[in-house]
């Protein structure tokens, strides 16, 4: 392998590497998330195993939608790590194809598709359950009654 092939071959499989970084960052975003769901939920389970809850269905329908939004934070993690396997396959494919065989170039658009449409999805998820956090809040209608 020539010296000029190495640095080419480097080159090209540096760009994807930036998408790895956004996907990394996701990643400790919803691991934190997810970690808040689970205390809260923790939280709440605690006290009604202790009977301090003066509304034990509105505590269990809390559970359920924590429930859910713990459902989605997984799916998006696990779109996620299907999404950085999928780049750094490519990131993969690239060096490999730029340093021997120019078969693998055919994979290169595939892996960097699914990946990028893995982490859209994954987004997605993440869109999902920010929306069902932010549904849960009850913004002022204790002081309204309702």
């Amino acid at each position: 392998m020539e010296h000029n092939a190495a640095l080419n071959a480097i080159q090209l499989a540096v760009a994807p590497v930036f998408m790895l970084t956004a996907i990394a960052t996701l990643i400790g975003a919803l691991a934190n998330r997810l970690a808040r769901i689970i205390d809260r939920a923790r939280d709440i389970e605690e006290r009604l195993d202790a009977g301090t809850i003066r509304n034990e269905s509105s505590s269990y329908a809390e559970l359920d939608r924590l429930k859910m939004r713990g459902l989605v934070v997984n799916a998006s993690l696990a779109l996620l790590t299907v999404a950085a396997t999928l780049i750094g396959a490519t990131v993969l494919t690239l060096f490999v194809g730029e340093t021997s065989s120019p078969r693998t170039e055919v994979l290169v658009p595939w892996g960097f598709i699914g990946g990028v449409v893995c982490f859209i999805l994954a987004l997605l998820c993440f869109l999902t359950e920010t929306l069902l956090a932010a549904h849960t809040l009850k913004f002022a209608r204790r002081l309204r009654g309702k």
